[in-house]
């Protein structure tokens, strides 16, 4: 079959778009208004962007009457978010949190999610002073984000805009109950990914594959390994500022 989406019926009961592209990662954002308003909400269009330095995206669908979800005001009037692993135990919870409840709602206290102060995370409240950001005492993984920037999508009404938001990693979070030799345990963190229509997946099994050669560049990208990528950077440069070649000073 062929279709081209939004010109040609594509003749299946159910669009099959979001089906294609599985599973997605889940990005629990947790943010605070300006007025100390926590918020908590579940996005499938999440991942990671690079790692040195590490940033990470969510998109969000503006509403029907176009306007941005209560996430994306409070990431661009704050400066900050934080992202939560969802897990299998808790999905029931990442659940509760999609549900669409008025912006002075806290939806940690919605779903009865117990909150954790993040380390570096805060917004100014008046009348408060600085709150740090909530996040999900119960997951395994988190992370402490600034906003970067975002890219505003157009769309067809009455969805109309899509506001992806990107952050860059200032601090992780990681229970070293989920570790095993060093690493994380898909095992033991037993993450939730978004499939198609309405389903879900948990992982639990892993196969490893390792791209033929001896690069080590790429190999250092595969792990995502910020002190591999630093090694590199030092056999490219040398320690006099100069490249190994005796090249021009390297610049910033």
């Amino acid at each position: 079959m062929f279709y081209e989406p939004g010109k040609t019926d594509h003749g299946l009961p159910n669009d099959p778009f979001k089906a294609c592209v599985i599973p997605r990662p889940i990005g629990w954002i947790s943010s605070l208004s300006p007025t100390g308003h926590a918020n908590l909400a579940p996005y499938s269009q999440f991942n990671n962007l690079t790692f040195d330095p590490p940033y990470v995206m969510f998109s969000s669908n503006q509403t029907p009457s176009s306007s941005q979800k209560d996430t994306v005001k409070n990431v661009e009037a704050t400066g900050v978010f934080c992202w939560n692993l969802a897990t299998y135990e808790l999905r029931e919870y990442v659940n509760a949190t999609a549900e669409q409840v008025a912006s002075d709602v806290d939806e940690f206290e919605h779903a009865a999610i117990e909150k954790q102060d993040a380390n570096l995370n805060s917004v100014f409240v008046k009348g408060k002073g600085k709150v740090p950001v909530p996040m999900v005492k119960r997951s395994p993984i988190k992370f402490e984000c600034t906003h970067f920037t975002t890219l505003r999508l157009p769309g067809n009404p009455p969805m109309g805009t899509a506001d992806v938001v990107i952050g860059r990693v200032i601090g992780v979070h990681i229970d070293e109950a989920v570790l095993t030799d060093g690493r994380i345990d898909v095992k033991k963190t037993v993450p939730i990914a978004r499939c198609g229509y309405f389903e879900y997946a948990k992982i639990t099994e892993i196969f490893e594959m390792r791209i033929p050669g001896e690069n080590k560049a790429w190999l250092t990208g595969l792990e995502g390994s910020t002190k591999g990528n630093r090694e590199m950077q030092k056999q490219i440069v040398g320690g006099d500022g100069e490249d190994a070649g005796g090249g021009v000073e390297a610049k910033n």
